[in-house]
């Protein structure tokens, strides 16, 4: 049930909308601009109620019978992909489907000029329909990356370009999952973060994207995954990156009070755990930086625990991966308090069935690796002696009777969340 605030801001919006075909270009731009204040202003709520197919399809109408010009359309059209990207929608890209075949036809025709080509124009053009979708054809790649990249590729610090980029860098993040050729446009990608980590140009969200990008491709190019780890120090890099979010982060604000600018440092620590989600499940490399970064993971999950559930559902979410991938040692998740952290919420055991289901899961992963003999003799000694200390620290809390306490939940969960909960309490213990 939307609120008067809500339905004020939409309002406001719907009647600034149905007044732009009226107004003369310059008209057109005062309205825009009030326009995007008030989707400054909007929760996800009320900007869902605002963008459906049929504005969008009234909008498509307006620029074809020139009563708004595709200037001022698409000026929009970039303040609400904005916001779109850097929220938590996912479904505005269907809703596209005309104006994406606008845009298409568009962008090719404005590549084929020979002459008078409106370079700016073809770059927003390509934002806009990369940002609808990520189905793209060969012959739109070949125009709209080399495009992008021109942009994102800019290096002067001034706020207006650094917004380009942004926002260039973030329209690319959409064809992650788009089949490009193996190294195309790589080399750029990595320039970008490298001249970033050295003269600090880009913005927060900016860089973020830019390994978005490149850490997207780990998945068909394992090869990159020795320049990430290895050349571009991905893991302290996102360290540093994750820990500066934390403190801009108002951890104790309740839900409901106001975040003002805060809200950039969320949406950016919310995508760094979304790369991290996407490194941590295909990474076969591992040194010691990323105990730092599974340490910053829980330090962030330890403070969002109580206002801020996306972030710490993430968190833990983030946690149960490492948890199954061998590449990480048990050792490593003592080390960056990642057990102490999962014994915790075990113990707390809330009313949230998902973080409590995730944190039993977490254990029956380490209970289950540690079970596992080693074929090496000096692997099993290891494997032996991080055992008895992982079992020395769950006697000490009491973790056995607490999981046996949860046996009577274990069906519910198991049914609700996760299958992957075994039935059997004696396989979350980690037996000497």
């Amino acid at each position: 049930m939307l609120k008067n605030a809500e339905m004020d801001n939409i309002k406001k919006f719907t009647e600034l909308f149905c007044e732009l075909e009226h107004c003369t270009k310059i008209g057109q731009k005062q309205k825009i601009i009030e326009m995007n204040e008030i989707i400054d202003e909007m929760n996800m709520e009320e900007f869902e109620s605002i963008f459906t197919t049929e504005l969008f399809n009234k909008m498509l109408e307006m620029i074809e019978e020139d009563k708004v010009s595709i200037y001022n359309a698409i000026w929009l059209l970039k303040y609400i992909m904005y916001y779109e990207l850097t929220g938590d929608t996912s479904e505005i890209a269907l809703r596209f489907s005309f104006l994406r075949d606008k845009f298409e036809k568009m962008i090719i025709d404005e590549n084929e000029k020979k002459k008078e080509k409106d370079e700016k124009l073809l770059v927003d053009l390509c934002e806009c329909y990369i940002s609808t979708t990520n189905h793209i054809s060969p012959d739109l790649t070949s125009i709209c990356i080399p495009n992008l990249l021109k942009v994102a590729l800019k290096k002067e610090e001034n706020g207006k370009v650094r917004k380009e980029v942004e926002m260039a860098l973030m329209a690319l993040c959409n064809l992650e999952y788009l089949s490009i050729k193996k190294d195309l446009y790589l080399n750029e990608i990595k320039e970008i973060i490298e001249y970033h980590q050295e003269h600090c140009n880009l913005t927060q969200l900016a860089y973020q994207s830019a390994w978005q990008i490149l850490i997207s491709r780990l998945y068909s190019n394992g090869s990159l995954e020795k320049i990430i780890v290895s050349e571009l120090h991905f893991a302290r890099k996102a360290t540093r990156e994750l820990e500066e979010s934390k403190r801009c982060i108002d951890w104790k604000r309740k839900e409901g009070e106001e975040r003002g600018k805060e809200i950039e440092e969320e949406i950016v620590s919310l995508r760094w755990l979304h790369v991290l989600n996407l490194f941590f499940r295909c990474c076969q490399l591992w040194n010691e930086e990323f105990i730092g970064l599974i340490r910053s993971i829980v330090q962030i999950y330890r403070a969002s625990r109580s206002n801020y559930r996306d972030i710490c559902n993430f968190c833990i979410c983030l946690l149960k991966v490492i948890s199954i991938r061998k590449i990480a040692e048990i050792e490593d998740l003592l080390k960056s308090g990642a057990v102490d952290a999962v014994l915790e919420e075990i113990q707390r055991q809330t009313i949230d069935g998902n973080i409590t289901c995730e944190s039993s899961l977490i254990f029956l992963n380490i209970s289950r690796r540690l079970k596992e003999k080693k074929k090496d003799e000096t692997e099993e000694m290891k494997r032996k002696t991080t055992k008895r200390k992982v079992f020395e620290k769950l006697e000490e809390e009491g973790y056995e009777d607490i999981i046996a306490s949860l046996h009577e939940v274990f069906s519910f969960l198991r049914r609700r969340f996760q299958r992957a909960l075994s039935l059997d309490v004696s396989d979350y213990f980690v037996n000497t």
